[in-house]
């Protein structure tokens, strides 16, 4: 099989385990919504974005191979509305109702993360039934945060707002209680702390819904609605002229300014589609991203060229910028591939791994490259393929902890954002090095191809070996050889399972498993996202031992 044709296959995977979240909680579910006058999470979001524009959606595969549906029963992402870019989150009330499970929670933290960095509005369109009960325990006491940083990001002057397209009960009504703005659905919106049942245990007193929480009621008596809707298309169309009037300024510093740029801080905008002459120009890349299916090996101990991987993914060479790619230290610690390059117009340093294995010249190059980056307030970009530093008794002499040491702290203590893009093995302190989920990247996406562990199956596997022989042996018992090699088989397919794409994506240690074709786009909407805000390099690194 080809490498163009394994890749193709994982594709086809993606696809699919893609199409299980889309789907929600199934066609019956879907059907009685539609049924209901309603329109889905997916469907709102479409209405809601500016027509033409790209909808980067974030964690779609959040609580895969758990008990819950995949996806978490809520849809969150990034979209331009009017104009503006905007972290959305969309409960899907397909899924029990839109109630919030464990993985809800942690995929509107998330969110939340993503929107108080990046300095975006958020938009929150509600229609959920509260917590989960079965697992309340586990949503109940962290689920307070959602609150708290609804409250936060307003004190910061990130609006937030909510459109209410059914039920927000229990402690969902605190999400339009304590938004900037909110627009309720007439006859569909129903906000109460607690509804019938509840009020008739607790106080005796008989209600109903519209009386003790419908949208009428709010907007005419209790305050809490500021606009009413007539229906859901009018919801969203209220929920646009909000974000219009918001009078957001993109900031003009951490992309150099350029003529005829759709944004105020330069560069191109990532999610604006326009045919527009004004729009600003930039190479496409000199090599044709469709051949990225061709550069990944099916087997990740095979190394591969990652400046081939940057040439289909950064802008081509021009009368303007010249070469593509140019290179830092090419000849120095060259299973490290560091440089400089644009993609939308936008500036940005890499690091991507090239034989896999990162050596103390590969840990030094990095920590100069990245205190590079950091005074000239360049973003970076983490593009991973290694097994981890080296060890044996020459490196360890050599200083290999010291010197990934301080790679670590300078991608520790680097204050330009940092995007990350797992294309192969990212194994060990590999992992941190290359600015893993540990280490906060502004965003961070997965190909396929991906494998994420503390080491490789088969490399873990042996090292319980090699401790259980040892100490079989110092106890004067023989070795159960037959148990070693069924040990040995069972810990390589956990650590297989375990270390897929699928898995560290439903375990939101990603922010979405991608088409290495869209590679390109996606960066450039991360790059246009993270212009909202200003930036300045780190001055100071803490202490490099030496």
């Amino acid at each position: 099989m080809t490498n163009r044709e394994a890749m193709l296959e994982k594709i086809a995977d993606l696809d699919a385990q893609h199409a299980v979240a889309v789907a929600g909680g199934g066609d019956k579910y879907v059907d009685r919504h539609h049924a209901r006058g309603k329109l889905t999470a997916r469907e709102r979001i479409e209405l809601l974005v500016d027509p033409g524009s790209a909808f980067l959606e974030l964690s779609p595969l959040a609580g895969w191979g758990s008990d819950f549906t995949v996806g978490a029963s809520v849809v969150t992402g990034i979209g331009v509305i009017e104009g503006v870019e905007c972290m959305i989150s969309a409960n899907d009330p397909t899924v029990k109702g839109g109630a919030s499970n464990p993985w809800t929670v942690k995929k509107i933290f998330r969110a939340s993360q993503i929107a108080e960095e990046n300095d975006l509005p958020t938009v929150s369109l509600v229609e959920s039934g509260g917590a989960d009960l079965p697992t309340q325990k586990e949503i109940f006491i962290p689920g307070g945060r959602l609150f708290r940083d609804l409250t936060r990001s307003s004190a910061r002057k990130q609006p937030t707002i909510a459109l209410v397209f059914g039920n927000s009960t229990a402690g969902g009504a605190y999400v339009p209680g304590m938004s900037d703005y909110t627009v309720f659905v007439r006859g569909g919106a129903k906000v109460f702390l607690g509804g019938p049942p509840l009020v008739k245990m607790a106080t005796g007193e008989e209600s109903d819904d519209e009386s003790l929480g419908g949208a009428e009621m709010h907007a005419r008596v209790s305050g809490l609605a500021d606009y009413l809707a007539e229906d859901e298309l009018d919801a969203i169309r209220i929920g646009r002229r909000i974000v219009a009037r918001l009078n957001r300024r993109r900031p003009s510093v951490g992309v150099p300014a350029r003529a005829g740029s759709p944004t105020l801080g330069g560069g191109c905008n990532g999610l604006q589609v326009s045919d527009s002459p004004s729009q600003c120009v930039f190479a496409e890349p000199d090599a044709d991203p469709e051949t990225l299916l061709d550069l990944i090996p099916t087997d990740l101990k095979e190394p591969f060229d990652p400046r081939e991987v940057i040439v289909r993914i950064v802008d081509g060479t021009s009368e303007r910028n010249g070469r593509p790619f140019d290179e830092f230290k090419p000849l120095y610690g060259t299973s490290l591939v560091t440089g400089w390059a644009q993609l939308h117009g936008h500036p940005i340093g890499i690091l991507a791994n090239a034989q896999g294995v990162l050596f103390s010249e590969e840990a030094q190059k990095a920590t100069q490259f990245i205190q590079l980056a950091n005074q000239s307030d360049t973003p970076l970009l983490f593009l991973h393929n290694t097994t981890g530093y080296m060890v044996g008794k020459d490196y360890e002499q050599g200083g290999i902890i010291k010197h990934g040491a301080q790679m670590l702290n300078a991608v520790s203590n680097s204050s330009v954002p940092h995007l990350s893009v797992i294309m192969g093995a990212s194994y060990g302190a590999g992992n941190y090095g290359m600015n893993g989920r540990a280490f906060d990247p502004r965003f961070l996406f997965t190909w396929p191809s991906a494998k994420s562990a503390v080491m490789g199956p088969a490399q873990l596997a042996g090292v319980l070996s090699i401790v259980a022989r040892a100490a079989t042996e110092a106890k004067g018992q023989e070795y159960d050889e037959e148990g070693d090699a069924g040990m040995r088989a069972m810990v390589e397919q956990m650590v297989e399972e375990q270390s897929l794409p699928y898995a560290l994506s439903g375990m939101l240690y990603d922010d979405g498993v991608i088409d290495p074709r869209d590679t390109r786009t996606v960066l450039a909407i991360c790059l246009s996202v993270i212009s909202n805000t200003t930036w300045t390099g780190g001055e100071g690194f803490g202490v490099f031992r030496t």
